[in-house]
């Protein structure tokens, strides 16, 4: 795959995610003049979560069975039509309902990433991965600094025409230039997929059938391991830029929406260590990359709590954790991606369950300590959410690798020995 169809996968996945977070630095006034109240103002935000996570579950394995290339453009065309629907909210009810239509179809973050790792080499998938994930954090920077200008400008309801407009573009777009899988499309709709999947023999935990693939993964210890790692560490992110708008607009600071939009700039930190934790991964190094950043997590709220007092520290804890986010993510989907190379889409939507559950968590509770306690509320909250992934991934490294018992595998599939690490015995 070349560098321009990566740019352009990059930049998918950014318009896509930006339709779920774009609510973080705008959370105030929309929700005041939408007459949502603000200790649950945060479901703005939780409830494109909510769909997201509702996505993963019905469309992202369709990526399995179907072209991907035209699932990609029509899940950027519904994603759109779900941000239309939310500019155009004449009440809360509406908003929620186009943010939870949009949230569903954002899931074409995941089609995109099992896209880009099918087209490319085994010697490459790292390194593709993380360019595109790259856009996933260039499109969550995005929404955060060039939703605060839109925001001062032209008010809130701008910044969801825009996205509607770049996703029915960018449809297009991806129909015009991507090249097809070379695999053929099994199914000419949902039951046809569904149909098609059935016959295929897929002997994940025993089952015979594609449908009960999730559940075989949830026999996993990699999977689920790597699944509690993505649940905390998104829960911890999404208690900072969720919480982070109510904070910055009271007092002391009362920053205006472009001016808190600003502090996303600090996040491309995370675009450079999502590009870096993909030649990590390629070398071998996934494993003790995530304890390590898991541990930059932790310290990172330490500079965060100290809000009130300061900004530049704020700055340094926002580097600090979009980066060490970034590094986990790419990590675990390429560990993952790596260990089932046949199943990427039902690999990659599964793990991105626990993503977005996470992140609902998120989202939802930090308004609510941010209502009860401050924001040291808010920060314990992240802290103990980034403390938690920290465990899991220390006792995962201290229990002895599990051998997993030999099965057949299609033509192509990596074996087991070459997964990076001690989870290929997994």
């Amino acid at each position: 795959m070349n560098a321009w169809r990566r740019v352009l996968l990059a930049v998918v996945c950014g318009v896509a995610v930006a339709s779920v977070y774009a609510a973080q630095p705008v959370l105030e006034p929309m929700g005041r003049e939408l007459g949502v109240p603000a200790d649950r103002a945060g479901w703005l935000i939780a409830t494109g979560q909510l769909g997201y996570l509702a996505g993963l579950a019905l469309l992202v394995p369709l990526g399995d069975v179907l072209d991907r290339r035209r699932l990609i453009a029509a899940h950027l065309a519904l994603t759109g039509a779900g941000t239309t629907l939310t500019a155009s909210a004449p009440a809360g009810w509406a908003a929620f309902a186009g943010l939870a239509v949009a949230g569903v179809f954002a899931v074409v973050v995941q089609t995109t990433v099992a896209y880009a790792a099918s087209v490319s080499s085994p010697a490459e998938r790292g390194r593709g991965i993380g360019i595109v994930t790259s856009g996933v954090v260039a499109g969550i920077l995005g929404a955060r600094v060039v939703t605060g200008t839109l925001a001062d400008a032209w008010g809130w309801r701008s910044v969801y025409a825009v996205l509607a407009l770049l996703s029915y573009g960018l449809a297009a777009l991806v129909l015009a230039v991507l090249p097809g899988e070379g695999r053929r499309t099994r199914g000419k709709a949902l039951g046809g997929a569904v149909r098609a999947a059935s016959a295929v023999p897929e002997r994940e935990g025993g089952s015979p059938r594609a449908g009960a693939s999730l559940r075989g993964l949830f026999r996993r210890r990699l999977f689920v391991t790597r699944g509690l790692i993505a649940f905390f560490l998104f829960a911890s992110f999404g208690t900072l830029w969720s919480g982070l708008s109510p904070a910055l607009a009271g007092a002391p600071w009362r920053l205006t929406e472009s001016q808190i939009g600003l502090f996303g700039v600090a996040g491309l930190a995370g675009a450079l260590g999502a590009a870096r934790a993909g030649r990590w991964a390629d070398a071998g190094r996934a494993a003790p990359a995530t304890g390590l950043a898991l541990a930059l997590l932790v310290c990172s709220w330490a500079a965060i709590a100290r809000l009130p007092g300061s900004l530049w520290a704020l700055v340094g804890g926002i580097v600090l954790l979009d980066f060490a986010v970034q590094v986990v993510h790419v990590s675990n989907q390429h560990l993952l991606t790596a260990a089932r190379p046949d199943r990427t889409s039902g690999v990659v939507g599964g793990y991105m369950i626990f993503y977005s559950l996470g992140s609902a968590l998120g989202a939802a509770t930090t308004t609510a300590a941010f209502a009860a306690s401050g924001w040291t509320g808010s920060s314990l909250l992240g802290a103990g959410f980034a403390a938690c992934a920290l465990a899991v991934w220390a006792i995962d490294r201290r229990l002895p690798g599990v051998r997993a018992k030999p099965r057949s595998r299609p033509a192509g599939a990596i074996p087991a020995a070459s997964v990076t690490g001690r989870h290929a015995r997994r």
